[in-house]
């Protein structure tokens, strides 16, 4: 806090204003209350008898970071107060001080460090969104993946996502994005698979007006949009010959020309590509470019189907849970173990989106609240309705030959857990219990 004198009246100026005021004269008291109390805003001078305030601005841009710090300097603390701004200080005044227009300048200045602390909080939550969709993957192969996103993210270099559809290839590349250096810029995505063969390049590079019939005006191409950030090229492997070799130029000296233009474009942008075809063996095929497939794949980033990664079921399970439950206003707090059970041993040939799908469809149809059971289940995937492992069965066995039979291979199908059996075979725990004696099976 500046002098005795002008701190009172600055003190007595702002408690007028409403604003609530904690004093401290000298520096042990100053670095007391920054520990104890949550500080909006710290006002001090430069060189006070018993206060270093430029050590006191650093302290408290320790203890927060959104803090707004103004200091007051004499007419000889000018280069002094200009460190201090430097170093992070929201403001410079100087004495004698205009009690008005520090006022302002605190007001203005605790408006900025809110609005910093909401873009951080911003930042941090998107981070995590970022992660994976909003949901953290436990499995060893994602922890590989996420290291590699961390690696890769601050590089130039092309990437090349490889999984199944449904795997999460899309958002491992916001990922990527949202932690380079083109954060702040576009994030660009076109899904290559889902443009007709006439247009890809017209949406790739833009057109210009009269380019082809409809081409009224001229329209900038996706390349133009991601300059300075970030183009993903979904299904890459879908590309036509044609195209192929334009998107290598672009790729290689980073210009090309609209279609129906012959001015050329620079642009700068970070490429991610993904798909799940196997260029390499298109290239072997000759149905896709050699020189292509090797400038997208600098990076290769491969992306696991959800059966080799079965452990993050579960805490993909609860999440959408939660998810869904919110956005239907549903009081759906789980899954009951059982249930999950089945998820845990169904393939999901269409991975996380087909996981994610089933879960949204059970949240909207249930009609209990609480856990989500087994009837629940689509009956797709309820192994009610799947086929066991094949049994030999031979004309003039008995009924009750066959019964057993059907009641071993269960019980070993689900490593003698009785209750799923019973489950399965749709009798009652009871009903498999005296089957099982009746059959020497226990």
């Amino acid at each position: 806090m500046p002098e005795f004198a002008e701190a009172k009246e600055l003190v007595a100026y702002l408690e007028r204003q409403n604003f609530e005021v904690m004093w401290a004269r000298e520096g042990q008291s100053a670095y007391d209350i920054l520990d104890a109390e949550p500080v909006d805003a710290l006002i001090c001078g430069l060189k006070e008898e018993h206060i270093d305030g430029l050590r006191l601005q650093q302290v408290g841009r320790q203890r927060n970071r959104e803090i707004c710090g103004i200091v007051v300097a004499g007419p000889e603390e000018i280069e002094l107060g200009i460190e201090a701004m430097r170093q992070g200080a929201y403001d410079c005044q100087l004495r004698p001080l205009s009690l008005p227009k520090i006022g302002a300048v605190l007001e203005r200045g605790m408006s900025y460090q809110q609005l910093v602390g909401e873009v951080a909080d911003l930042q941090r939550r998107l981070d995590e969104r970022y992660r994976l969709g909003g949901i953290t993957r436990r499995s060893s192969a994602w922890q590989r993946i996420y290291g590699q996103i961390e690696q890769v993210a601050q590089s130039r270099a092309s990437i090349l996502i490889v999984g199944e559809t449904g795997t999460g290839k899309g958002e491992v590349a916001k990922a990527i994005h949202q932690r380079s250096r083109r954060r702040d810029n576009a994030f660009v995505e076109v899904n290559c698979g889902a443009l007709p063969e006439g247009i890809v390049e017209s949406e790739l590079f833009g057109h210009e007006k009269g380019a082809f019939t409809g081409a009224t005006a001229a329209r900038k191409g996706r390349f133009e949009l991601a300059d300075q950030g970030t183009l993903f090229l979904d299904e890459v492997g879908d590309i036509p010959p044609a195209t192929q070799v334009k998107l290598l130029r672009v790729i290689q000296e980073s210009e090309f020309e609209r279609v129906g233009g012959t001015q050329t474009r620079k642009v700068d942008v970070r490429l991610l590509a993904a798909t799940n075809r196997n260029l390499e063996k298109m290239v072997a095929q000759g149905t896709y470019r050699a020189d292509l497939f090797y400038r997208l794949n600098v990076v290769p980033i491969e992306v696991p189907p959800l059966r080799e990664c079965r452990e993050d079921i579960p805490l993909l399970t609860d999440e959408f849970i939660h998810q869904f439950a919110e956005e239907n206003d549903k009081k759906i707090v789980g899954i009951r173990s059982h249930a999950l059970d089945l998820l845990l041993e169904y393939d999901w040939q269409g991975n996380v989106r087909e996981l994610k799908n089933c879960i949204e469809g059970m949240v909207v149809m249930c009609t209990h609240e609480g856990q989500l059971e087994v009837d629940d289940i689509p009956r797709y995937i309820n192994r009610h309705e799947r086929e066991l492992p094949g049994m030999n069965f031979r004309v003039g066995m008995s009924m009750e030959e066959i019964e057993k039979i059907v009641l071993l291979e269960t019980l070993k199908t689900v490593n003698f857990d009785r209750r799923r059996a019973a489950e399965i075979l749709q009798i009652g725990l009871s009903t498999l219990y005296r089957k099982e004696k009746k059959f020497g099976l226990k």
